[in-house]
């Protein structure tokens, strides 16, 4: 046990040292979702927008090439398997008027409510991975709930 703590406490030091004082490991989720941070901060904000959404550690929900797909198919556009930051890209190239961003959103918002789904289904079946899944679901919450903040910042 003596030697876990030790590890633990020279990883924790790592983590310091090495981020500057801010944790880059949350392996228990204490790390603040930075899903409110200004999108400006980015080179681009479709950069910005590929950094909140698809980057699960912030939003919760891992998008695949084949989500990406299927979102911009719900959103009204047909779309190529290409790499994964290419049709992120692809669909905010689509997504130029404020009508076809909130149909990209609501698909988005679809799909996030699909895997949500998911994990509660899990959550009920195995309670021991509750811990898991729950600050997953509420990383998808809390980023479903940023929508108008993108609608907000890109057309107004």
């Amino acid at each position: 046990m003596k030697e876990i703590e030790e590890l633990r406490k020279e990883f924790e030091n790592l983590n310091l040292q090495n981020f500057n004082g801010t944790p880059a490991f949350c392996p228990d989720s204490s790390c603040e979702n930075d899903a409110e941070a200004d999108l400006k901060d980015y080179p681009s904000y479709t950069e910005a927008l590929y950094a909140k959404l698809t980057a699960p550690h912030v939003s919760g929900i891992y998008i695949s090439r084949w989500d990406i797909k299927d979102i911009a198919l719900a959103a009204g556009e047909s779309m190529a398997i290409h790499p994964r930051k290419r049709m992120f890209e692809l669909l905010m190239k689509y997504a130029t008027s404020k009508e076809t961003m909130e149909k990209v959103l609501d698909a988005l918002e679809d799909h996030m409510e699909e895997k949500i789904g998911i994990y509660e289904e899990l959550m009920s079946q195995f309670p021991a991975s509750s811990e898991i899944f729950s600050a997953k679901i509420a990383k998808a919450r809390r980023t479903i709930k940023f929508f108008p903040k993108i609608i907000e910042e890109y057309f107004e």
